[in-house]
């Protein structure tokens, strides 16, 4: 065959993919309608494993690469997920034709949950100077809305800099519905939620721990902040009930002391990678060169954060109450190894690796488990 046919059957096949997908999309809508009519939970991790080691052994025997079908089936049954995700979502959501307004609704996060309250059968209205996504009602103020008891819930997705102000000025009109916020951090927050809680008003605080383009919430986590009122507390997690997300429930101050770690810790770490790779006097494109795994997974994350907001990532540093303390855990860990590297001290740079190995075990452990 001359290289234009052969280019014509691939082209073929490609089609013929395609369309194979779409059946197996389909299918995977009637399986989401099978689950929810039978109870059955939207993912199972053992059938998972047991297709997968399936396809991997069908593959070999074909002399294909089992890890090219293992990513191949990985990522067709991510978009499964997410397709019976979605349909659960759509099935089994809350709105039922009740009101939601969102505060910042045309940010990344407020769009989010635009979305994803609209899929649930809420009627959302937005209230944000930049306006809407087109056929959802908009104020530019939500100041200008004389009627807040009309909505069942109040989202305030506005950046750290305005929330508290904005959940200090809700706490003086005593809205009736739920009242929460998506702040990241939440020392900055806490005397506009205090105030909330004063004035009676139902308020609970999250903390989506994935960014606006996520669409399958599988393995990702929805913190809730508990202010003290079981009802908006419910109300809230029962958003985030038909979908796959984990829930974790901590309080207030726990809230930022752990994000001091999680997010001020990581962000921090990545920031002095590539500050110091800037600083080295080696061209970026020369180190590409001489790249390894593991420096080229370091370079992904933190090339991710240094595409990220400065305000934002400086605000997570700067205006956490409990910032200090994970800061000041790196400077400790970073003047330990260096003094074990210039001392030539294995043993201390020994002790190092092997308490890292132990306190990451429990980690690996159920990461495999879940694998």
């Amino acid at each position: 065959m001359t290289l234009d046919e052969l280019r014509r059957e691939l082209d073929q096949l490609d089609g013929d993919l395609l369309a194979l997908v779409a059946r197996r999309q389909a299918i995977g809508r009637q399986i989401a309608e099978a689950k929810r009519s039978t109870g059955y939970a939207t993912r199972d991790y053992r059938r998972e494993r047991e297709v997968i080691l399936g396809v991997r052994a069908k593959a070999e025997a074909l002399g294909l690469s089992g890890e090219l079908a293992e990513d191949l089936l990985r990522l067709l049954i991510r978009s499964s997920l997410t397709t019976q995700e979605q349909a659960r979502v759509a099935a089994q959501g809350a709105g039922n034709g009740r009101r939601a307004l969102v505060i910042g609704g045309a940010g990344k996060m407020g769009g989010w949950f635009v979305q994803f309250l609209g899929s649930q059968g809420f009627a959302v209205q937005v209230a944000d100077p930049n306006g809407a996504a087109p056929g959802i009602p908009v104020v530019a103020d939500w100041r200008a809305i004389e009627d807040l008891d009309a909505f069942d819930y109040i989202v305030v997705a506005t950046p750290l800099s305005a929330s508290g102000g904005i959940l200090s000025e809700l706490s003086l009109r005593r809205p009736q519905g739920i009242v929460f916020d998506l702040g990241s951090l939440k020392s900055p927050l806490r005397g506009g939620l205090n105030a909330l809680k004063a004035a009676g008003v139902k308020v609970t605080s999250l903390h989506p721990m994935f960014g606006p383009s996520t669409e399958l919430l599988s393995d990702r986590h929805v913190i809730f902040v508990d202010m003290g009122c079981p009802e908006a507390l419910d109300a809230a997690r029962a958003l985030f009930a038909p979908t796959m997300a984990e829930q974790v429930v901590m309080g207030l101050d726990e809230h930022d002391r752990l994000i001091a770690y999680v997010l001020g810790l990581s962000h921090a770490l990545n920031i002095a990678f590539f500050t110091a790779l800037a600083e080295s006097g080696e061209a970026a494109p020369r180190l590409a060169r001489l790249s390894s795994t593991t420096f080229d997974a370091q370079l992904d994350v933190a090339t991710a954060v240094s595409e990220e907001s400065p305000e934002l990532y400086f605000e997570i540093q700067a205006l956490n109450d409990f910032g200090a303390e994970s800061l000041e855990a790196l400077a400790r860990s970073v003047d330990r190894l260096r003094t074990a590297v210039l001392k030539r001290d294995f043993p201390t740079f020994q002790a190092l690796m092997l308490q890292g190995l132990e306190y990451l075990k429990d980690r690996k452990e159920v990461v495999q488990r879940r694998a």
